[in-house]
């Protein structure tokens, strides 16, 4: 009896101690994670974010110059047909003779230019004829090209039939093809045209008729010339 008494007294006790907040037993569960979870908080470095570097813009070169002119430079043979309109006999009013004719010129895009030519020739009328024309032009290909000539004109003849010395009005027509093997070139071309009709860099072929005196009373001089071409 004395025994169950001291055991009885000795539960008391230990109960007391527990409700009076004694920290007498191990760690619950649920206090473990929070611990846990603080910890692994704490060693967590925080995020650093970089700014991006601002992207430089493209920059996309100037297409290159390609350098073309009008310029262009023609060598000829020519063929005058002289008819005199003087009250002479009929064998001493005709001639046709032979020589050569220089062109030069600019065109300024591929309906208009400018050229001088210049023409002599040998025969019984010794023809000597120079002029400065507006030439029309228009490309009815990609290498070949009809114009026009438009201009005033010094002409003279001598040798054995009448003398003619006149300054006076003169026009003509011709064709001109191309026979340069032109390839595109990159880049831009300083004029638009380049390419159209006989205008490109190279040697081309031209034929045309030209009136070397246009005005009353004149005598007829009718030349026909053909020969080659060169584009600068």
């Amino acid at each position: 009896m004395k025994q169950l008494k001291w055991s009885i007294m000795a539960l008391l006790m230990i109960g007391t101690a527990g409700y009076a907040g004694g920290d007498l037993g191990p760690l619950t569960v649920y206090e473990s994670e929070d611990e846990m979870a603080a910890e692994q908080a704490a060693t967590v470095e925080e995020p650093v974010y970089e700014t991006p570097e601002p992207q430089k813009p493209l920059i996309v070169p100037a297409p290159q110059a390609v350098s073309t002119n009008g310029f262009y430079a023609g060598l000829g043979i020519t063929g005058v047909n002289y008819k005199s309109n003087c009250d002479c006999p009929k064998n001493d009013t005709k001639d046709v003779n032979y020589g050569g004719t220089l062109r030069v010129g600019y065109d300024f895009n591929q309906y208009v230019g400018i050229e001088a030519r210049g023409t002599k020739t040998n025969g019984d009328a010794d023809v000597d004829h120079a002029g400065l024309y507006v030439k029309p032009m228009y490309p009815i290909a990609n290498s070949v090209n009809l114009y026009g000539l438009a201009g005033v004109a010094k002409t003279k003849v001598k040798g054995d039939l009448p003398h003619v010395d006149s300054e006076s009005f003169a026009a003509g027509a011709g064709i001109e093809v191309d026979l340069s093997n032109d390839v595109p070139k990159e880049g831009r071309y300083t004029r638009p045209f380049d390419g159209t009709g006989d205008q490109e860099t190279g040697i081309g072929l031209f034929v045309d008729y030209e009136r070397m005196i246009l005005k009353n009373n004149a005598p007829d001089l009718d030349a026909v010339s053909a020969g080659v071409t060169y584009d600068f």
